[in-house]
């Protein structure tokens, strides 16, 4: 994986500037995140990787409707690099340099059943006072959780489920 993440770092940081200079982030986004998911199929990924491919061929195969010009020129430069197998992790990259020149939080809380929208505005705002960023919420709903919630917000986790703390009284108890 780290290889992977290595490979796609020099590409992801060439997207995020031409996208920046043509002061385009959602179009790029929109457009890396369609390549992403049709490469990172396994049909898909497999004729990618066949020799016999036109490099043409997987350029349009990878470009969404609408793609400006210079996204099906980075894809064909990542078709004759051979790197378009990489384009999940170059997406994934894009979006971090993205939202870090957005000054943007990605969290992600899962709880143990569906959180009314008053709450997932206090966490958003509690998420925002304490990075000092806005903050993009992504909810999902986790049932063995038992109760409380965990927000994943890039390399902070915040374990406030019933689940983890059961967990940590038994760690705690053993010891």
């Amino acid at each position: 994986m780290s290889q992977a993440l290595t490979l796609a770092r020099p590409y992801a940081r060439a997207a995020f500037s031409i996208a920046k200079d043509e002061g385009n982030f959602a179009a790029w986004s929109s457009a890396l995140g369609f390549a992403a998911q049709v490469a990172a199929d396994p049909r898909v990924a497999a004729l990618l990787l066949n020799p016999e491919l036109a490099d043409a061929d997987a350029v349009a195969l990878l470009s969404p409707d609408g793609a400006g010009e210079s996204f099906g020129r980075f894809l064909g430069l990542l078709a004759e690099n051979r790197r378009l197998p990489q384009l999940p992790e170059i997406a994934g990259l894009y979006e971090e340099l993205r939202a870090e020149a957005e000054r943007v939080v990605k969290a992600k809380v899962t709880s143990a059943a569906a959180l009314p929208a008053g709450e997932l505005d206090t966490i958003r705002a509690a998420l925002k006072k304490r990075f000092g960023r806005e903050v993009e919420v992504e909810t999902a709903v986790d049932a063995s959780l038992i109760g409380g919630a965990v927000i994943d917000a890039g390399d902070v986790v915040i374990d406030g489920s019933l689940k983890g703390k059961l967990e940590r009284l038994q760690t705690a108890l053993a010891n």
